[in-house]
Order: structure tokens, then sequence, then C-alpha cells
């Protein structure tokens, strides 16, 4: 039941429930909390699932107590730079005119990343309308672009366009972060830090009973009983290093023991499986994307997992995939800055390590430290995983996001949390 004469909380993201992105994920987890805590809550996105841009979802929705406004955009997808672009502003423009006709003056409107630079058309919406802006960042664009060499706009349009979403940050009552880095770098862009306030992302799975590899039917089935397996979970994209991993696996080539488990997709994928074939490396076994509901048991297949992340990005990206390792009690190799957000934790945390982009020598050196070692594997995943359950945990962030919109803090049933019914349940209504 919703609150009497409660004010509307709209949320705006390019994907929501059934597409299971990272974003959407995350957010229907929060809308579904908070209407789960009474509030009226609505989210705005498009008819799309991030994997299939011919998918056309219904207009209007409910799912587990949430209203969904799905507008129209075009088709093109994310292959072609041009159409995707195109993607954008029919996102930019439809999401403009829903946001005009829905929102009340006290209304909160709550702005993701995706598409980039969405919270420019929430700022004026909210404006005109007498709503409260709140900014929540996945990613910092163009900034991001910009650092992998793919930002499209001329220097004049790109100075335009940050001064304007730099504008639609400090007119916001709140901007909500990833991690420290991420709130040091919007400080230095002149973000008042009153503004900003961190909330972590958290893990897609139930971390009160983490599996043992032993129990993993991916691992059996697979035949890696008794292998050291290094694990990889999620999209691999131009965000992420992966030739300090190549050279490490050619060292380990004629060690039979390693063995690299990559599940997932993306152009890093891509780009990986065609090094592995050029180099003839025969230590790597690829998988696509496992369901969600096995992604317990598919991360429990691995030793230990590996994330990595270009240094240019630190405080701009932060790996979402993380979190999910540490919930699943493994450690975690990191290579990239080893002053990075990840770093400063599994650092604090001893719950792995982490190594700079191309220093190959030294990750051989922790991956055979640490198949030599069994009790420091177990060790740093049950460190990972009592990480987790102090720092990430989905009731934590949950919380968070009660306060942020204002709302009176109600404690969901624990029930609920660590069944994630938002999540895998009936959201039909």
């Amino acid at each position: 039941m919703k609150v009497a004469a409660a004010h509307k909380i709209v949320f705006v993201n390019r994907y929501f429930y059934p597409d299971l992105s990272a974003t959407s994920q995350l957010l229907t987890d929060v809308a579904s909390a908070l209407a789960e805590a009474g509030l009226d809550v609505h989210v705005v996105c498009s008819r799309q699932r991030h994997d299939d841009s011919s998918a056309r979802l219904a207009p209007r929705d409910t799912a587990n107590g949430v209203v969904v406004h799905r507008v129209w955009t075009s088709r093109f997808g994310r292959n072609n730079l041009l159409g995707r672009g195109v993607d954008y502003i029919t996102f930019y423009m439809s999401c403009g005119l829903a946001l005009m006709g829905l929102l009340r003056r006290g209304d909160k409107v709550i702005a993701k990343t995706d598409p980039p630079l969405i919270s420019i058309i929430a700022m004026w919406a909210a404006k005109w309308k007498g709503a409260s802006l709140i900014n929540w960042l996945q990613d910092i664009f163009p900034e991001v672009a910009s650092n992998l060499g793919a930002n499209p706009l001329p220097l004049v349009l790109d100075l335009l366009v940050r001064r304007c979403r730099d504008w639609s940050l400090r007119c916001a009552c709140s901007n909500v972060v990833l991690g420290e880095r991420m709130r040091e770098r919007l400080a230095l862009m002149g973000i008042p830090a009153d503004k900003l306030e961190i909330v972590e992302n958290w893990a897609q799975l139930d971390p009160e009973e983490p599996r043992m590899t032993r129990s993993s039917l991916l691992r059996w089935s697979l035949r890696l009983d008794g292998e050291f397996v290094v694990g990889y979970s999620g999209n691999l994209g131009r965000a992420h290093e992966f030739q300090t991993l190549i050279g490490a696996a050619q060292i380990l080539q004629s060690d039979p023991a390693f063995v690299f488990l990559m599940i997932g997709a993306g152009v890093g994928m891509t780009q990986l499986k065609r090094a592995v074939s050029e180099r003839g490396l025969t230590n790597f076994r690829f998988l696509p994307q496992q369901p969600r509901e096995s992604l317990g048991d598919s991360l429990a297949a691995a030793d230990v997992h590996w994330v990595s992340l270009l240094p240019s990005l630190e405080g701009l990206v932060v790996p979402s995939k993380f979190y999910g390792i540490l919930a699943a009690a493994r450690p975690v190799l990191f290579i990239g800055d080893p002053d990075g957000e990840l770093a400063r934790v599994i650092g604090n945390a001893q719950c792995g390590a982490s190594i700079s982009v191309g220093d190959v020598d030294g990750l051989v050196r922790v991956l055979r430290e640490l198949k030599m070692d069994p009790s420091r594997v177990r060790r740093e995943g049950e460190n990972a995983h009592k990480c987790y359950c102090q720092r990430y945990s989905a009731q934590r962030a949950l919380a968070a996001w009660q306060r942020i919109v204002g709302a009176e803090y109600r404690p969901l049933p624990e029930e609920i949390v660590k069944s994630h019914r938002w999540r895998a349940g009936d959201r039909s209504g």
C-alpha cells in the first residue's frame, strides 16, 4: 500500500526489469525495495532490453509495486556508434516528455547514467515542474569516453556538454557515487562536498551461503577438480585490461594445473578470445553469460577471480562484478592502479592482491603463491565475505536509499532480503 498523499519517486534509466543488465538489476532492487517500504515509485525507461534492441516491452506496466513507463526510442542497438547515438537522442526526447507529464511539485526524480548525460534532461524537467533532482552516478561521461579514445564530440560541443553536466550535478540535492575515488574526482570538478554521498553497489546473489569449490556443479561439469581455476564473470569491455593476464597465462601454460575460466561477453571478451587463439593458449575456457539464478554456482567454480580497470578510469568507473566476488567468498586479483578504489578495499580487507598493469611477473608470482597455499586462499576468501557483509550488503544500500529519498527508515524483512524477491520473484504486480 502506498503512503497517502505521498510525493512520487521517479527513477530514470534506459533499462529496467525484466532486463538483466547491471544498471537494470541495481535499479530494480532499489525501486522495488522503496515500493515495498510504501513509497509511490515510478520508473521511466525504454521498451528494449540491453541485449535485444528489437524487444518490445509493454509501454506501461507494474512490477512488484513499481509503476513502469516505457517510452519509445529508435532501435539501432549497441553495435553501431552512430546508431547508438540516435538511440540516445530519441530516449532523451521521449524521456523529457514523459517527465514533464509525470512530475509534480515536491516529487523526486533520480537520474542514473544510462544513457550518458540524462541528468541534464532530468534537471530541466525537475526545475520546470518544481521537483528535486538526485543523480545516481554509475560512471562519469564524457570523461570515460575521452579516456578510451571514443568520444565522438567535437571539442567545443564536448566543453559545452561538460558544463551542462556539471550544472546538473550542482543543481541536484544529492549526487550518489560509488566510492571514494569517484567522490574525489567530482570534488576536484567543483561539485560541493555536501552534495556528494557514497553508496556502493552490491552483489546479485545471496551472500549468506557462499559455496565451496567442490560443490560447484559448473566446476564438476567442466572436469576442473584438482585444477587451480582463475575466474572471470561478467562483461569484459573497453575499460578492462587483459594483456597482463594473457602474459601470465603464457608463462603458466607449461603448468597444466592452472585454468583460466572466462564467463561473459563484451568487446573485450571477443578480443581476449582472439588473443588466446593467436597465441595458441590451451589453458583458457570460455563460456557465455550464465543464467542469473546460477550466478552463485558459477562464481564458486573458481578458486580466485580477477578484475581489471584501466588506471586512467579510476574515479570514473567502479567494476560492479567486484561485489559478487566478495559475496562468493573468493580472493580478488585486481589489475590496475595500485591506489585505485578496489586496490584500497583489497588492501584494507586483506582479501586478495593488487597488481599493476603490465606486471606479468608479479601476477605469475601471486598466482603460484596462492596455488601452493590453500590456507591463504581460504583465509582471503573469508576476509572477502566478511568485507561484503560489513560494507556492501544489499540491506545496507537499500537503507541508505530510503534515507536519501527522505523516507522513514523501515528495515525490510530479512526473508525478503535473503530471497531477493524483487530480483527473481514474481514482479507482475
